[in-house]
This record gives structure tokens, C-alpha cells and sequence, in this order.
């Protein structure tokens, strides 16, 4: 492993220590590299912005994609101090990296009580079997937006 590729991961580590140390949230850093510079910085802002979603690599993606004019990130890494969650993981993979490096695995952030193993489950699981109650609503209705961008000339594709 290369110097750098240890300095991008030692900043993602720092990041994780600092900002859960000054109370924005979990010990989670990230951040997007491009061209052998770092393009953005992320750092778990859950209890800071009360945003269950505001993870490190969520915070990482949409800093770099904003600082880039780009909603794909395929000529970036993402270097994260721990192994992504599965709502991480989805973000990570609509973004488009082309790599990601990480520090601390799933079960290390599980022993201090970062316990991701029930999303994984339930993903699982039928719809119906599943913890949190799911309905299915105006079906016919909702298809109107689909059937609008099936039909839209301009769409970009992603």
C-alpha cells in the first residue's frame, strides 16, 4: 500500500475522532479522493443535525459530487474509517466510486454498539415479515410519475 493511500486513510481516521470528540456524532470519517487530492470530507453529523442519515460517506458523496458538478463518482475513491452500513453502502453504489478503502470493520463498529447486522436481515426478509410495517398505496396513481419519465425524451439515464 502506497504512502498516500495511508495518508488519505489517516485523514478519514482523524476526521472520525475529531468530530465525534467535538459531539456531531458516531466515530465515522470519509473522504472522496480524485487525481491523488481530496476532493471532500465527511464525518458522521447524526446527533449535530438530528439526521439519521448524515453518515460520513453519505456527507463525503454529496460534498464531492456538489464540489465536482457530478452526480457519479467514477473516477474517485472513497477512503472511509470503517466498513459502510447498508444505507452507505446503497449511496456508495449509486455514486459510482471506483474504489473504496476502509479502516474498522462492521464487527468492530458492532462491538461498540454500531450494530448494522438487522438491516442486513431485514433486506432479507418478505415485505410482510419485515419490522417495520410496509403498505403499498395508490399503485395506479404512483405510476403516473414512472410512466411520465418512461415517456420524457431529455431524461439522462443513471
Amino acid at each position: 500500500m502506497t504512502n498516500q493511500k495511508k495518508d488519505f486513510m489517516r485523514e478519514a481516521i482523524r476526521l472520525s475522532i475529531e468530530k465525534m470528540e467535538a459531539g456531531f456524532g458516531g466515530p465515522f470519517g470519509a473522504v472522496v479522493v480524485r487525481n491523488g487530492e481530496i476532493i471532500a470530507r465527511g464525518y458522521n453529523n447524526v446527533l449535530a443535525t438530528n439526521d439519521p442519515t448524515a453518515h460520513a460517506e453519505v456527507d463525503a458523496i454529496r460534498k464531492a459530487c456538489q464540489a465536482l458538478g457530478t452526480y457519479q463518482l467514477s473516477d474517485c475513491d472513497l477512503y472511509t474509517s470503517c466498513e459502510p452500513c447498508p444505507m452507505c453502502l446503497g449511496a456508495i453504489y449509486w455514486a459510482r466510486p471506483r474504489k473504496v478503502y476502509y479502516g474498522n470493520t462492521k464487527t468492530d463498529a458492532a462491538r461498540i454498539g454500531f450494530d448494522d447486522q438487522f438491516i442486513y436481515e431485514e433486506l432479507d426478509k418478505d415485505l410482510a415479515a419485515r419490522t417495520i410495517p410496509m403498505e403499498q398505496l395508490l399503485h395506479e396513481e404512483a405510476l403516473a410519475g414512472f410512466k411520465a419519465w418512461e415517456n420524457r425524451v431529455n431524461r439522462t439515464q443513471y
